[in-house]
């Protein structure tokens, strides 16, 4: 089965899709080895690990591809996408997602906000017309050369014009042809509710650490109405915090011998990149070499 076939299933499952979020290609394989179905890739994390700067649109198109392609690379699970605003008009947004596509993301957003964009949860956000967000999921649909590429529409405009505004435009976006519907940052449960209750699309909530939104489980969101969730910052903040750890540590002891229970064994972490199924394939593509080398060296010794 295609990743976004597979993907799109999970989308339109009655039990809610959990989609950690990856900052590259190892975070990603955590994600996977820890029984994930799916996984993110957002522009905040990939500026974040890529650029170590803000997401406040530095990140290019080619660079996001790029380390999308990798993680995809790294793992079997699916990987959803971050569009951006599509990186332009609708010529740009056809670039965008062919580019995603080829890659092998299983699905992307686009979101209407003004470029240069800024994370969800930030100050000072606009929003494009209505009608110019609507031709840029048309454009993504008809661009996408997978029918199971699942386009994912994002709108910023609760911040902007409230509530109602930002559930008319998930609507609107979904008759344009979204697969699923982000509101971003709802600041209350109470809203989260009305967000379901109004929109009538598959939608996704985003748990940010920190943010705006209330941090509930996947259990309680699927109790409201929602389809899939995203953690797309957990393990960017997680490694973050473990970095600063044992640096602080080695700055003050010269050393991180009292901090080895807090980091992952030599051996372990071998396991984990895929140590043992390199040296596999090795032995086993260079087993004939080996007896044969051996069997000239005996010969010669006869």
């Amino acid at each position: 089965m295609r990743k976004t076939t597979r993907f799109k299933q999970l989308i339109s499952d009655q039990k809610i899709l959990v989609l950690p979020g990856a900052y590259d290609a190892l975070s990603a394989k955590i994600v996977e080895q820890a029984g994930f179905k799916a996984v993110t890739l957002g522009g905040y994390p990939a500026s974040a690990s890529l650029l170590a700067k803000p997401d406040v649109s530095l990140l290019t198109l080619s660079e996001m591809v790029d380390h999308l392609r990798r993680i995809v690379d790294a793992v079997d699970i699916p990987v959803f996408g971050d569009g951006d605003t599509g990186h332009g008009n609708v010529t740009n947004v056809a670039r965008t997602i062919q580019l995603f596509e080829k890659a092998g993301a299983a699905g992307l957003f686009i979101e209407d906000q003004v470029f240069p964009k800024r994370c969800g949860h930030m100050e000072g956000k606009q929003v494009v017309l209505v009608e110019e967000m609507c031709a840029k999921i048309k454009a993504a649909v008809d661009a996408r050369r997978d029918p199971d590429l699942v386009i994912m529409a994002r709108t910023d405009a609760l911040a902007v014009y409230g509530l109602e505004a930002a559930i008319e435009r998930g609507n609107r976006y979904r008759e344009a042809g979204a697969d699923l519907i982000f509101i971003e940052a709802p600041q209350s449960i109470d809203d989260m509710r009305r967000i379901t209750k109004g929109v009538k699309a598959p939608l996704l909530a985003n748990m940010v650490e920190g943010g705006k939104t209330p941090i509930l489980s996947a259990s309680e969101l699927q109790a409201i109405g929602y389809s899939a969730v995203a953690f797309p910052l957990s393990t960017l903040y997680a490694s973050a915090w473990a970095l600063r750890e044992v640096m602080a540590k080695l700055a003050q002891e010269g050393s991180t011998k009292s901090h080895l229970e807090q980091m992952v064994a030599f051996e372990k972490f071998n396991s984990l990149v895929g140590l043992e199924e390199i040296r596999s394939r090795e032995s086993h593509y260079y087993r004939s070499l080996f007896d044969q080398l051996h069997a000239t060296d005996k010969r010669r010794k006869e």
